[in-house]
């Protein structure tokens, strides 16, 4: 692939997210917005702002790369035949989004053969954007932009972690994301995507989770790998298919987690 076909493809990838930030932010703490559930017993919200700004990233994509295939949350998959897919969620966080907190994003992944080679996180309220991915390690922000890179902790004794959920996962998944969490210097959570957004930026040092589906990964692994970090399964292979997933800024401080981890599996 060379230097022009990158740049088309990165340029594309941005427009994705513009047009979903169209849509997510035009419902976004709106009071009448009409919240659904995917699940019956678990709740699992789904909002007009998710489909629609799916709906947007998959008709731009489809006029611009139509022999692509495109896996989404909110519409069936679409095979490609050109190796290459776009893995797109339109709002990581909704539980977040109809409670109105401005940490939800939406992400879009660029995958080539079944590894994730270019992803933006983006924050659409807060107008924060990570990507990364091909030469581009970009942070751009209300004060401006510059190059994402992860910080340099190696041990968890020093490192901030974060989870989506306190309750991380089964039992199993829980007690080995304590067995982390009681040897770091600081332990948070909630911020959906925007987690691994921090990771990039050198903010904070680990992400555990699990559960996880490929459209919410896809697009960190690639920001995070292009900062200089690394994500892996916690067996350490690789995360695009989701799960259980470890996300850290250096080899070190992976190392120490990822052994950790593999105690319990």
């Amino acid at each position: 692939m060379n230097k022009v076909e990158k740049g088309q493809l990165i340029k594309l990838t941005h427009a994705a997210a513009d047009v979903a930030r169209i849509q997510t932010l035009k419902y976004f703490r709106v009071s009448s917005v009409a919240v659904d559930s995917k699940e019956d017993i678990l709740f699992d919200p789904v909002t007009i702002a998710d489909r629609r700004a799916e709906k947007a990233m998959r008709e731009l994509l489809e006029l611009n790369r139509p022999n692509d295939g495109i896996l989404g949350e909110e519409y069936p998959h679409k095979s490609g035949s050109t190796g290459f897919t776009w893995v797109l969620d339109p709002i990581d966080g909704t539980r977040g989004y109809i409670s109105g907190t401005p940490t939800w994003g939406t992400l879009v992944a660029l995958n080539y053969n079944g590894t994730s080679i270019f992803g933006v996180i983006d924050q659409p309220y807060i107008n924060e954007r990570f990507s990364g991915g091909f030469d581009e390690k970009l942070f751009s922000g209300p004060f401006g932009k510059k190059n994402l890179n992860v910080s340099k902790v190696k041990k968890l004794k020093e490192a901030i972690l974060f989870s989506t959920y306190p309750e991380v996962g089964t039992s199993l998944e829980l007690d080995g994301f304590k067995r982390i969490s009681r040897h770091c210097k600081l332990t948070r959570y909630g911020l959906d995507c925007y987690a691994y957004g921090l990771l990039a930026l050198g903010h904070i040092d680990i992400v555990i989770e699990a559960g996880l589906k490929p459209y919410d990964i896809q697009a960190p692994i690639a920001v995070i790998k292009a900062a200089g970090g690394y994500v892996t399964s916690w067996t350490g292979g690789p995360a695009e298919s989701g799960g259980r997933v470890l996300a850290a800024a250096t080899s070190q401080l992976h190392a120490e987690a990822l052994n950790t981890l593999k105690t319990i599996i």
